[in-house]
């Protein structure tokens, strides 16, 4: 299973996403016997590096917050 294949919500794959529908569009019964294997196997590792991406960036988001946090605890003890 996958989240939902919209583009704007995925830019990094965008165009294996666009692949994925038209081999699905392509073969409407083949991909319910792995015609789109191969599509599905470049989203899913597509899908874990923007994950992965967003983990990043929300921790450094995160450690800037604390640092914050820390600094305005200072200042008000």
């Amino acid at each position: 299973m996958h989240p939902p294949l919209t583009i704007h919500r995925h830019p990094m794959c965008a165009e294996i996403i666009e692949a994925f529908q038209k081999c699905h569009m392509d073969h409407p019964i083949g991909k319910f016997f792995n015609e789109c294997a191969e599509w599905k196997i470049k989203l899913d590792k597509c899908f874990r590096a923007e994950k992965a991406l967003k983990r990043k960036a929300n921790f450094e988001e995160s450690k800037k917050l604390r640092e914050r946090l820390r600094e305005y605890r200072k200042e008000t003890a």
